[in-house]
């Protein structure tokens, strides 16, 4: 049994009928309202329950972001569950991977709160959800109810080291990567470490390992698939795949879906800065994969360490942002200023990529005054610090 008012027992209370009402009461409010609103309903609810239901409405309000309203209503977290699960859009991604494979069964070990488990469950695949914290896996059963998917979904209170997943299709791992001090760089300080994960993911026929994107190639193991996924520009996650095509980089863009693989190609050429400039999604340049880029492209580098691609053709891509470029200059602060007086440019995007300046930081020294706009790209091109004036090219 839980002590008296520990985390789990708190929890529990939310699910009684009174706590359900305290949360579909909650939902809209405000925040800086709180102690008002504590106030007044621990006038007609106990102090314990009023607490929980106001710590898990603001948890369920951070979680919108990554899960929708609709479901983020319904479901419950804890302040690690929001932090660390993987979002909505990126864990359905997966599943309907998962599921393109014909997975039908998938032990889903450090379930967490259980958002990959619920997209897999919605996937139409059975999961095994398992996680060794006993309030963590209260949460994951709860919202496995919540979302009427229970019945796909089993929830296990166990070390995932010491669980059979022979019986399973796939195997799902998605380690610890945060510790007391914050994130966890070393991948075998992951918990379990990443080395547990891969004879994991080796002793079953297809497996999928969560990992942070910035780990170093040279660490991937050489039977696996490495993936990159984006959602709408930003890097969320890697994911190193078993079973599917070894040795394998690439870079996958949500929400399109659009996908990049490795075609092993060298570094492109270093060339003068042409008509347009295309900066790569973040997962193209976490997976190395830049040279695609530019041979697609029919481009190369403005120089050699940094990633824009250059070309006089505009060409259509899913993996970068192109820019038409109206001015190539070393960079100079009074030479800028005065182009954004004669130009009148009241707004302007400022951009970094190889640049010691700080956007903000120039931003007030320009002083920016108009009615007209631009893009403003702090760089290097072929080893001398410049910059690049233009704007995006609209589809």
């Amino acid at each position: 049994m839980p002590a008296p008012n520990s985390p789990t027992e708190a929890f529990a209370s939310l699910l009684t009928e009174e706590g359900r009402h305290l949360l579909a009461e909650l939902r809209d409010h405000d925040p800086s309202q709180e102690l008002a609103t504590a106030t007044r309903l621990r006038r007609e609810h106990p102090a314990e329950l009023v607490s929980a239901a106001l710590g898990q409405a603001r948890l369920r309000q951070r979680a919108v972001a990554k899960f929708g309203a609709e479901d983020a209503y319904r479901m419950f977290f804890t302040p690690n569950g929001v932090e660390q699960s993987t979002r909505k859009t990126v864990a359905e991604y997966r599943a309907a991977r998962f599921a393109a494979l014909g997975i039908r069964s998938v032990a889903d070990l450090c379930c967490g709160i259980g958002g990959d488990a619920l997209a897999l469950a919605r996937a139409g695949v059975r999961v095994l959800a398992v996680d060794r914290d006993p309030l963590t896996c209260a949460v994951a059963q709860a919202n496995a109810e919540a979302l009427g998917l229970a019945d796909l979904i089993e929830v296990r209170c166990a070390d995932v080291t010491e669980v059979d997943t022979s019986s399973y299709d796939a195997v799902f791992v998605d380690p610890a990567r945060r510790g007391g001090r914050g994130r966890i760089f070393d991948p075998e300080a992951y918990s379990p470490p990443l080395s547990w994960a891969v004879r994991a993911a080796l002793a079953a026929p297809r497996a999928a390992l969560k990992i942070a994107p910035g780990i170093p190639h040279e660490a991937i193991p050489d039977e696996a698939e490495a993936e990159w996924i984006s959602d709408g520009g930003d890097v969320k996650e890697a994911v190193l795949w078993f079973g599917t095509a070894p040795g394998t980089r690439r870079a996958t863009l949500l929400p399109s879906a659009a996908t990049l693989p490795g075609r092993g190609l060298p570094d492109p050429a270093v060339r003068p800065v042409g008509r347009y400039l295309y900066e790569p999604d973040g997962a193209v340049i976490r997976a190395h994969l830049v040279a695609e880029v530019a041979e697609d492209l029919a481009g190369g580098l403005i120089d050699e360490t940094i990633a824009y691609v250059t070309s006089d053709e505009l060409r259509p891509t899913s993996y970068a942002t192109p820019y038409e470029i109206t001015d190539v200059l070393p960079f100079n602060l009074k030479h800028l200023k005065k182009l954004m007086r004669e130009r009148e440019i009241g707004v302007a995007v400022i951009k970094k990529r190889g640049s010691a300046v700080e956007p903000e930081d120039l931003r007030k020294k320009l002083k920016l005054e108009g009615a007209n706009s631009c893009t403003i790209l702090l760089t290097r091109a072929a080893g001398a610090p410049t910059m690049l004036l233009g704007h995006p090219v609209r589809a």
